[in-house]
């Protein structure tokens, strides 16, 4: 459990670094050097792609909650990021929603069942599989849809979805194995998860307000990926710990709905 926190302590500060960098690199952009050559946005891939190794090892130790939970604390320390790097001053309003996130994040946590999380059945991939088609054909309808909060939402829900994928993956007793891991509906699970979340995400952005977009994704990220662990892949809650876990969603919650939009953030630095 202590090496799963580790890990998903590690994930979130590698987002906020991404997060810091490619926001810095769209202030860089010229007509000879577009974004996608900026090195310092290159370099912020690289780390987004660090973070996400980080969250695939915490998640093998953690209930799916508790990962996504942390995760989420990177709005909060990019915003403590915000004020040391570029001066922006917090509003009170910004440092009691720290706090509470923080607090939040601390209870969910708190909440994680002691247990290693174990596998899923065929009956996890079979619901996962009729999720992502779902998430497909939203993201089909609503490409074209001016209502960036839509979008922003299937964007959560495809990106909270690589995490269930994640988890259900099975990795056998010997370790990791290429042949295996190709044979398992998960691994192609995870992708269309990814390719879902990554274009409605970047379309939401594209249609609406960032602050809105990025209040709706990182919302549904975290809190309904959570909610589907418990029920389909039998993440437990510790005894005791239901009404501190429920509290902890909803001051976390309303924490990174505060900080997503304040004016003290920086535009595109939550950018994926």
């Amino acid at each position: 459990m202590v090496l799963g926190l580790v890990f998903a302590v590690a994930a979130m500060v590698l987002n906020c670094v991404a997060g810091l960098l490619q926001s810095d690199a769209t202030t860089r952009t010229t007509r000879r050097r577009p974004l996608a050559l900026q090195p310092r946005f290159i370099l912020g891939l690289i780390v987004d792609g660090l973070a996400w190794v980080c969250t695939v090892v915490a998640l093998r130790f953690l209930p799916v909650f508790a990962v996504q939970a942390i995760l989420g604390g990177s709005i909060a320390l990019t915003a403590l990021a915000v004020r040391w790097i570029w001066g922006a001053r917090l509003s009170v309003l910004d440092r009691v929603a720290i706090g509470g996130c923080v607090t939040g994040l601390v209870l969910i946590a708190g909440a994680a069942g002691v247990d290693r999380p174990g596998g899923a059945g065929t009956a996890a991939d079979i619901v996962l599989g009729i999720s992502l088609g779902v998430l497909a054909a939203a993201t089909i309808v609503l490409y074209n849809s001016r209502h960036a909060w839509l979008l922003a939402l299937v964007a959560g829900l495809g990106f909270g979805g690589t995490s269930l994928a994640v988890r259900s993956v099975y990795i056998g007793p010997d370790g990791f194995d290429v042949v295996a891991l190709l044979a398992q509906p998960a691994t192609y699970l995870l992708l269309g998860f990814w390719l879902v979340g990554i274009v409605t995400f970047a379309r939401a952005l594209s249609r609406g307000d960032l602050s809105l977009v990025t209040a709706v994704f990182t919302v549904t990220e975290v809190v309904v990926p959570g909610l589907v662990a418990i029920g389909l892949l039998g993440d437990r809650i510790r005894d005791g710990w239901t009404v501190p876990f429920v509290v902890g969603l909803v001051l976390a919650a309303a924490g990174v709905v505060a900080l997503a939009g304040s004016p003290t953030q920086r535009t595109g630095q939550w950018q994926r």
